[in-house]
């Protein structure tokens, strides 16, 4: 496993950091988030530090894929059939914690288009 020695979401996975988990996998984690904004609001992080959607899906596509995956485990779980699913990928789309992660939202309507 690659972790980043300064990153919150590394420490998270390692259990340096309490969260409230409510999935996982072998290669992700899932947990709530502190400033929810939907009823559901679930972060899904790889256990392996990359800083984003864009650099996870090149470095490993199967991974990536099972951060989606894992995300329809959480609503599902839930109770939720229908979710949001949203990357931010850079600063100047609101991220601000640099380790890929997915926010599952659900549970109010969203409209479109988001932000």
């Amino acid at each position: 496993m690659t972790a980043a020695p300064d990153c919150l979401f590394c420490k998270i996975v390692a259990g340096e950091i309490p969260a409230e988990v409510v999935h996982e996998s072998a290669r992700t984690l899932a947990f709530r988030d502190i400033n929810p904004q939907a009823p559901l609001h679930v972060l899904v992080v790889p256990r392996d530090h990359e800083p984003n959607a864009a650099a996870s899906a090149e470095a490993d596509a199967a991974m990536f894929a099972e951060i989606a995956t894992s995300a329809r485990a959480v609503a599902a779980g839930e109770g939720y059939d229908d979710y949001r699913l949203v990357f931010n990928t850079g600063a100047g789309v609101g991220q601000t914690v640099f380790h890929t992660h997915g926010h599952v939202l659900a549970g109010r309507p969203m409209g479109w288009p988001p932000g």
